[in-house]
């Protein structure tokens, strides 16, 4: 069963309601009364700007306002636009240096005019004839140029191109890449800029087509349906974007740049509505890749910055993308000409169980009590070229909050240079995929129990053997307040359980400690390219796992604003640099984490869901366990009684004439 929500006209609109179909219209409409919009105007960005925390405490009237960017080939003109949909006017406009400031997203457009580019080509025409191909044979990735060495590149709005051989209309071509060719192309001139070409590379013969039956064989017939039931219904409520479950309430958010944010996420407790964030997204995300071969040294993308995985969300379907009792929302963002495009289902939302909450056998007490967790999750899924990724947001009954990525799709192929080639992982015969890694930069603008937060990083720390120690068993913890932006630019470390502790001074638990949450990093590798690399100055974020920043309304990316093409230095670098207070302060706690993938004969040809994110757990927000009032499962699903352990041998049967766990 599922539910399409809308927002009902009639209704007053909140501040953080998404962006609507009419709203994106006024705005075009703003923009063309301003002389900005011509027929070679494309909107590389529109949305909506978040008004200031203090606003949103006080007057209902608040300003509704929209940032745009607007990209114009014919003058070869980056501009970034705020305008009010309250008053109908353009409030402020800056014309981007792209040497300086970098160039806007790529659009849309770009991604076809690409092979429309080079199958015009002669150069790009002969390297492909050398090879026996014509350019109907063959499609073209459009990819993001970085910022390199490269001669009579500055300035330019460029993309990168490498070609696979496509052999019918629905092959994967990812099975077929072209080697030893790569053209460099300005797309605002329409034309070649450069091109390597290192002469024919036999191009594998692998057979990517996973949806064939001579690939996947026949579908297997072993697996009973798991069907997922909600018979009253789910458990929370939807108004517009405002999203109450269990204790819960936030608003769901939607941009086309960041996908989905989480606004105002609030948990009540015994009677008490308490703020925990005010803002979460994922802010940044980059694939940077470890080949250092001429036609993939460059290789990094950044899918938000860049590629907008807002922009690019699936459209979900039940019972595939999700499962059970479903809610959508259907978020509207701007086409590459300022229109309205709805993403239909694009944000999901439902409840699932999850596992044991807690369990006790006591002997003593005669008690034998078990109590099931559940959570909420809100999610959505995109594709950028090759990769699909999927964001999922979990709010537990406990008061946790994960965050977790699912990185599927197909993994970025290379002809194999040789078996022993250290940079990438035969995946097929003479396949090969380059090492690569798949970072991201949550923005968490915290305001636990208010705006007067601190964080401290917990580490274990081992005691030798001495007075007070004779057997050396003991160990402590240690806290180390992060008083200043300098000091806190942290790395995880496993081998001291580190953890980083986000709490409220001037708010106080029964025991007399400031309340707060924890922040539990996954510890894996940040970014492995060499520190005075291009990708290590434009993706600094990805370097250290934590980076702690004074709030401030218009530090919103980890890598900066204007990413394509930015030289580097943007960002989490710039905002550290001004070394704010953080003690007591305003705070938004930006964590860097993701895959480091070796790609496996497994991830090929389509590669099974890997995983990364975090976890944040209250830690002294509530007195006690918040869970004690969640009541035993129904007598239809978890009912006392000894159960029965018949059937064939090593089978438990889990059911019994008193009722059993099913």
């Amino acid at each position: 069963m599922t539910q399409q929500i809308s927002a009902p006209a009639a209704r007053t609109q909140h501040p953080l309601e998404q962006l609507t179909a009419e709203e994106i219209r006024e705005a075009r409409c703003i923009l063309a009364g301003a002389g900005l919009v011509e027929e070679t105007t494309r909107f590389a960005y529109l949305g909506l700007i978040d008004p200031p925390k203090s606003a949103l405490h006080g007057a209902d009237d608040i300003d509704r306002t929209v940032r745009v960017m607007l990209w114009d080939a014919a003058l070869s003109r980056s501009l970034d636009v705020r305008l009010s949909l309250t008053r109908h006017e353009v409030l402020d406009r800056r014309e981007l240096n792209p040497a300086v400031d970098g160039q806007l997203p790529v659009l849309f457009e770009e991604f076809e005019i690409i092979e429309e580019i080079l199958a015009k080509d002669p150069q790009w025409m002969a390297a492909l004839a050398s090879r026996g191909l014509t350019p109907a044979q063959v499609r073209v990735a459009p990819l993001s140029a970085g910022v390199f060495e490269y001669e009579n590149e500055t300035g330019k709005r460029l993309l990168r191109g490498l070609g696979f051989r496509q052999d019918h209309a629905s092959d994967h071509a990812w099975a077929h890449p072209i080697d030893g060719l790569v053209a460099f192309v300005d797309v605002e001139k329409r034309r070649v800029d450069h091109l390597i070409d290192d002469g024919p590379v036999d191009v594998p013969a692998v057979n990517g087509n996973y949806t064939e039956a001579a690939i996947h064989g026949e579908h297997r017939t072993d697996l009973k349906p798991i069907e997922i039931t909600q018979p009253e219904g789910p458990s929370f409520t939807l108004e517009g974007n405002h999203l109450s479950w269990a204790g819960w309430d936030l608003r769901v958010g939607f941009d086309a740049r960041e996908g989905l944010v989480l606004q105002q996420l609030h948990f009540t407790h015994e009677g008490r509505r308490r703020p925990l964030i005010h803002r979460a997204s994922i802010s940044e995300m980059v694939v940077p890749y470890g080949d250092p071969s001429p036609y993939r040294n460059w290789q990094n993308y950044f899918d938000s910055g860049e590629y907008l995985v807002g922009r690019d969300a699936n459209s979900l379907k039940l019972g595939c993308d999700c499962l059970g009792e479903i809610t959508y929302l259907s978020p509207i963002v701007a086409d590459d000409f300022g229109n309205p495009r709805t993403i239909d289902n694009g944000i999901c939302i439902h409840e699932e169980d999850a596992g044991i909450l807690w369990k006790h056998t006591d002997e003593w007490a005669g008690s034998n009590e078990v109590r099931r967790n559940r959570r909420l999750v809100v999610s959505f899924f995109t594709t950028v070229g090759n990769y699909d990724y999927g964001f999922y947001w979990y709010l537990y009954l406990d008061g946790t909050i994960e965050f977790e990525a699912k990185a599927t799709g197909i993994v970025f192929t290379a002809a194999l240079p040789d078996k022993d080639y250290p940079y990438a992982s035969e995946i097929a015969p003479g396949l090969g995929a380059p090492y690569h890694q798949h970072l991201f930069s949550a923005r968490l603008d915290m305001m636990v129990d208010g705006d007067t937060n601190r964080v401290e990083e917990l580490d274990l720390v081992r005691l030798p053997k001495g007075d007070g120690n004779p057997h050396g068993n003991a160990f402590t913890l240690k806290r180390t307040l992060l008083a200043r932006e300098s000091d806190a630019v942290r790395d995880a470390d496993g081998t001291k359980g580190r953890v980083w502790h986000i709490s409220n001074p001037q708010s106080l638990n029964h025991l007399g400690h400031p309340v707060g949450y924890t922040l539990y990093p996954e510890g894996g590798p940040t970014l492995a390219m060499a520190d005075d690399s291009s990708i290590a100055s434009r993706a600094a974020f990805a370097r250290r796992h934590l980076w702690v920043t004074q709030h401030a309304e218009d530090e919103l990316y980890a890598a900066g604003d204007f990413v394509n093409q930015h030289p580097g230095g943007a960002g989490l670098p710039a905002y550290v640099a001004q070394d704010r207070d953080l003690d007591g302060q305003d705070l938004v706690v930006w964590h860097s984490f993701g895959l480091t993938h070796f790609p496996r004969p497994e991830d090929w040809p389509i590669m099974p869901v890997d995983t990364t994110g975090f976890t944040l757990k209250p830690h002294g927000f509530f007195d006690a366990n918040p869970t004690l009032n969640v009541p035993p499962s129904s007598s239809g699903h978890c009912a006392s009684g000894s159960a029965a352990a018949s059937g064939a041998a090593g089978t438990a049967v889990g059911h019994s004439e008193a009722g059993g766990c099913h």
